[in-house]
Order: structure tokens, then C-alpha cells, then sequence
């Protein structure tokens, strides 16, 4: 007998193997049936509760996540000290803490094959998920005196992208954690946006 979708917890479940899969593989090469045999439903189960379908499911999966690192974002600059490092090593600590994203993909590969209503939603929760806590920090750090003025909206998406990058890194030619890479890059960015502020005075 196919497992009822009903309950929240067959859901979460759907979601939590739709979410896997699709980091695995990417949209195009997952099907509702990869997804449906993966946690134990039939795939007709999967049809009749996501009207929306494949792309429908994407979407659910996708902004999920997004509120997922929006609440975790916020929460780690919060209990971090004052302190434009202290926060940014939070943020990267945040992240690699997570699944990678795989945010190139997802720009360049996954968008490309949805509806424009659905990769206009993606863009606008991507910002207000990801990189406007970020760029927030980097606000912050500026109006205490830390750093200078800069396009903070591109800043933050560096830092997003570099901390991102550190999953590309094989694990056979580097025996440094992660959490520490991204800290030893995130000195020399902030080192670099405060010379800039020197030399502009």
C-alpha cells in the first residue's frame, strides 16, 4: 500500500528526500519517481498532492531551504559579538554547517528550466534569505567604523560565493577544516576592505 502524504511528517519526509536528490543531481535529472521510490511512496501518491508537479515540489523544497539558512543566517550574526569578523566568521560557520547549495548551479542550470514567475521567487528569496543578512553584517560593520563604503550588495555576494566555493576543495589536498579556510580568506577580505578605506582618505 503507497504511504499517505497527509501528515506533516510525510511531507517533511517527501521533502527532505526531493530536497537530497535534487542537490545531487540537479532539476532537470530528477523525476518524480526518482523522488517518490526514494522515500517509499508511489509515484502517483506524489501527483495527486503536488498538482504543481516536479516544478511545483522544486519550489517547496527550494524556498524551505532558503528560510531554513535566512533563520540560521540571522541567528549566528545575532549571538556573535559586535564585530564585523566575529560576525562574518559566524555566517561561514553557519554555512559550512549546511549542505552546500550549490548556488552556480542553481543560477545557471536548475532557473533556466522554470517558469519566469518561479526564477523571479528564487531570486527575490535567495536576496532576502541569503545575501541581505550578510549584507546587513557588512552595514553594521561600516557604521561602526570598521570598514569603508563599498557596494555591499557585491561584497556580500562574494562572501556568500567564496564561502560556497570551499565544498569544491578536495578533501585529499588540504587537512585544514573548512570553517578555518573560510576564516583565513574572510581576514584578508575584510584586511583588504579596510587598506581600501586608508587610501580613499
Amino acid at each position: 500500500m503507497p504511504q499517505s502524504f497527509e501528515s506533516t511528517e510525510a511531507r517533511e519526509r517527501v521533502l527532505d528526500g526531493a530536497e537530497k536528490l535534487f542537490a545531487q543531481r540537479g532539476y532537470r535529472a530528477v523525476t518524480l519517481r526518482d523522488i517518490a521510490s526514494s522515500v517509499g511512496v508511489h509515484h502517483t501518491t506524489l501527483y495527486y498532492h503536488i498538482p504543481g508537479g516536479k516544478e511545483q515540489l522544486f519550489m517547496e523544497v527550494i524556498e524551505r531551504n532558503f528560510r531554513r539558512h535566512q533563520q540560521g543566517l540571522r541567528e549566528a550574526i545575532a549571538q556573535a559579538a559586535p564585530d564585523l569578523l566575529a560576525s562574518l566568521y559566524a555566517i561561514a560557520d553557519w554555512l559550512l554547517s549546511q549542505p552546500p547549495m550549490d548556488l552556480v548551479r542553481l543560477i545557471y542550470s536548475d532557473m533556466p528550466a522554470l517558469d519566469p514567475v518561479h526564477t523571479q521567487r528564487i531570486t527575490e528569496v535567495a536576496y532576502s534569505s541569503m545575501l541581505a543578512p550578510i549584507e546587513s553584517a557588512l552595514r553594521s560593520g561600516y557604521e561602526r567604523g570598521e570598514i569603508g563604503q563599498h557596494d555591499f550588495a557585491h561584497v556580500a555576494g562574494a562572501v556568500l560565493g567564496m564561502v560556497e566555493s570551499i565544498y569544491a576543495i578536495p578533501g585529499p589536498i588540504t587537512t585544514v577544516a573548512r570553517q578555518e579556510i573560510a576564516r583565513e580568506i574572510l581576514d584578508i577580505l575584510v584586511a583588504g576592505l579596510r587598506k581600501h578605506e586608508s587610501a580613499s582618505q
